[in-house]
């Protein structure tokens, strides 16, 4: 038998999103937080076009995309790191610092490929308790050990929404050493609306040892082609570009959020819509009784408890697929209105 790395036999596989189907075939699926728009004509004809060249492989570096994002976020070129999805670029960071005895602090519950990625990386996770569903930032700081080598912070944070705002975060960065590396993960930045919530790439300019992720997969909708990418200082990106896989990030993904960059005031229209509804889905939560945090994200996050599966079990035989973590709570993804109503009687009726 052949022998595998220990790591393996006590490691959680990531769980995706599921789907399910009602018994009268309704069938919503707000487990995995997509956007639940088809892709804009223009990006589908960038697809189509690309479709038609992938026999040749995709270009290593990117380049095009590279120069697409260093213009829209008005930084340098080699600043800009790419890979498969932001989780991919996530597991690159972690495979440039990570190394059996470093450590890397982040909050709990957060983004759930944290734990995994840290596992396979060979470093060791030190996870920090939420403070009112919201990363507790002091605790993080206090957290950090010589042996540190990266703090994720999830703003907003996955699965609760929640976010930590400017002063919070000024606060906690002055407090942590020049050599270790601080991520702000901001998948779900488009959907932020509380102005006091800092764009990450504001503290990358200030300093060395900060730097952004980002992803085309939820409010751009590119979930399916797996494109996200790292802003950084030169060393950092230079880091990250090191160890991602050759060829990663193909032909058509590329291509596909180039246009998506092109035709961003149209995706913001659809973003809007999503902010709208979620605010909807989530005054009607609270009219109903259930306890919802505010989020500034495309789901919201219900702290159920014991009858965490229980709620999942009784929005799926209502058709509608969500993301439970049991013992904990649920996060609903926010969909179309049709979709969103239908969880809301779901939801209603599981208090009665």
């Amino acid at each position: 038998m052949p022998r595998f790395r220990s790591f393996l036999e006590t490691m959680a596989p990531y769980k995706p999103g599921k789907s399910v189907v009602s018994s009268d075939g309704r069938s919503y699926k707000l487990s995995s937080n997509e956007n639940p728009h088809e892709p804009l004509p223009s990006v589908v004809e960038a697809i189509a076009r690309a479709a038609t060249e992938i026999n040749r492989y995709p270009d290593p570096g990117s380049a095009k995309l590279t120069a697409a994002l260093a213009e829209r976020y008005d930084v340098p070129a080699e600043h800009v790191a790419l890979g498969a999805g932001s989780v991919a670029v996530a597991q690159q960071i972690l495979e440039a610092v990570g190394e059996p005895g470093a450590e890397v602090v982040y909050a709990w519950r957060s983004f759930e490929a944290y734990p995994l990625l840290v596992g396979l990386a060979g470093a060791t996770s030190v996870q920090v308790p939420l403070k009112d569903e919201t990363h507790d930032l002091d605790a993080m700081a206090e957290a950090i050990t010589p042996r540190t080598r990266l703090v994720f912070v999830c703003n907003p944070n996955n699965p609760t929404g929640t976010v930590n705002r400017t002063a919070e975060l000024r606060r906690f960065l002055d407090r942590v050493p020049d050599d270790v590396l601080v991520v702000l993960d901001e998948a779900y930045r488009e959907y932020v609306r509380d102005e006091d919530v800092p764009d990450g790439l504001d503290f990358y300019r200030e300093r060395g040892n900060v730097a952004v992720l980002r992803t085309f997969s939820k409010a751009y909708g590119l979930a399916g082609l797996r494109v996200g990418y790292l802003i950084g200082q030169a060393a950092v990106a230079e880091a990250v570009r090191k160890t991602l896989l050759p060829f990663a990030v193909n032909h058509i993904a590329q291509a596909a959020a180039i246009a998506s960059l092109a035709a961003e005031d149209e995706l913001n229209v659809r973003v809007e819509e999503a902010v709208k509804e979620r605010d909807r889905v989530r005054d009607a939560l609270v009219a109903q009784g259930w306890k919802v945090p505010p989020t500034e994200a495309n789901f919201v996050w219900l702290r159920v408890g014991d009858r965490t599966m229980e709620f999942a079990e009784h929005c799926a035989a209502a058709g509608v697929a969500v993301r439970p973590f049991a013992g904990e709570g649920a996060r609903i993804s926010i969909g179309d209105a049709e979709a969103n109503d239908t969880f809301l009687t779901a939801a209603a009726a599981f208090l009665t």
